[in-house]
């Protein structure tokens, strides 16, 4: 099978609807996951009715059945996975962004944002790497955050200074440590692994105040979905810019 096969993770809304739709628009399968069925199913159908190929997929990404299903699925259908988008998050501690919540965070907060932004993470691409490796060129693109850059948490000049949700935070941290070990372990072969920070973005989790719309949002997983062999690896980027660690 030529023509290439994605997976998007949380994609009935945002971010993870509009990374979806621009690589159908690229003229690829894309398999939009979504823990709410209901959702998903009409996220997809709003996606056909503009004659884009893409379908649904159950996939919560915090229910290990989901995942070996997800493995089934894509096996039997398609052989393979050229493209991996880890889209879905959760933030939970607070609504206000400036606030510190390091001392006051509660363990239960602390390990569901990890879960869902971090392990999961992990599980499921390990899940998925024999179907990736499938691939001609495959492709790993992880959603961080500016939020996760421990340089420019602790620089008092930088943008995010005072932006301290430390279990968000920590759990992109960790994504961002995930995604330059992967990175590593497969460098010998043809697949790369890329940390993407989307920007402020008017989402649910961004709110209205953010200066860019999800079009903007997803071009850069989009465009780290479609780099050609000389493209980053192992990198943490902003539309083409690189961010530090």
């Amino acid at each position: 099978m030529s023509k290439k096969i994605a997976l998007v993770t949380g994609a009935n809304k945002g971010i993870g609807f509009e990374t979806a739709k621009q690589l159908a628009q690229q003229g690829i399968t894309v398999i939009a996951g979504s823990r709410n069925e209901a959702k998903g199913k009409a996220a997809v159908q709003e996606l056909i009715k503009l004659g884009l190929d893409v379908e649904f997929l159950k996939l919560d990404v915090d229910n290990e059945a989901d995942l070996d299903a997800a493995y089934e699925y894509i096996d039997k259908k398609y052989g393979k996975l050229d493209i991996l988008i880890n889209n879905a998050g959760i933030q939970v501690e607070s609504n206000n962004w400036g606030e510190n919540t390091v001392t006051n965070i509660g363990e239960q907060v602390l390990r569901e944002t990890l879960d869902t932004n971090f392990f999961s993470v992990v599980k499921l691409t390990n899940k998925l790497l024999p179907l990736i490796k499938k691939s001609n060129a495959g492709r790993i693109v992880n959603l961080s955050s500016i939020l996760g850059s421990l340089n420019l948490h602790a620089d008092p000049a930088s943008p995010i200074y005072d932006s301290k949700l430390f279990a968000y935070n920590a759990s992109k941290t960790a994504l961002n440590a995930y995604t330059i070990h992967l990175a590593h372990a497969l460098k010998q072969t043809g697949i790369k692994v890329n940390a993407a920070h989307p920007g402020w973005v008017k989402t649910d989790m961004g709110s209205d105040a953010a200066p860019m719309d999800v079009t903007d949002g997803a071009k850069t997983s989009v465009e780290l979905a479609l780099i050609d062999e000389d493209g980053p690896n192992g990198k943490y980027l902003h539309l083409g810019q690189e961010l530090p660690w």
